[in-house]
């Protein structure tokens, strides 16, 4: 039988134990994680997770999440998908953004890139304190898919003006 492919996500107030209750759920319906994503956000747990299974696996699981929110204290969604599809037509590249933090760096990045007709396929970020001041850090770190037709260097000097304009430190690299 053909793998289906559904995709689960959650958010909820954070506890010990909450992503193994979400995982045992999905193994117990039958199901398999691809790949997931988890975070404490504040103090919420977010989640979202690529499961496959047969179609009777991925309608369980569909079917169960109402009840499984109730039972696990999350609120669970669920969404039919297609499969994991390979990265084809482009490059594969990270741009990574350190800088002191203010309102506005992941948009000024993400409409950058955006601008330049680039997929982002994957977008990290996170904040802290710089460990002697005390200071504010915003951090970026994104999996970006160059089309044939965008030449490297082009998109480089758009994140370095970039970075000149919002006083950024930003990277460039092949994956």
């Amino acid at each position: 039988m053909p793998e289906k492919y559904i995709a689960v996500s959650a958010m909820g107030h954070d506890r010990v134990g909450l992503a193994d209750d979400i995982v045992s759920w999905i193994e117990n319906a039958g199901g398999n994680v691809e790949s997931s994503k988890m975070t404490v956000l504040g103090g919420e747990f977010a989640v979202i997770i690529l499961v496959s299974g047969n179609a009777a696996v991925v309608q369980k699981i569909a079917g169960e999440a109402p009840a499984q929110s109730e039972e696990i204290g999350i609120q669970l969604c669920t969404t039919t998908t297609s499969a994991p599809h390979p990265i084809e037509g482009g490059r594969p590249y990270t741009v990574e953004s350190s800088s002191l933090d203010s309102p506005g760096i992941m948009h000024s990045i993400t409409r950058e890139i955006r601008s330049l007709g680039i997929t982002i396929e994957d977008l990290d970020t996170s904040s802290s304190t710089a460990p002697w001041t005390g200071t504010p850090v915003f951090r970026m770190k994104a999996l970006v898919i160059l089309p044939a037709s965008q030449h490297v260097a082009d998109f480089r000097e758009h994140l370095e003006n970039l970075a000149h304009e919002r006083d950024l430190d930003i990277r460039l690299e092949p994956v």
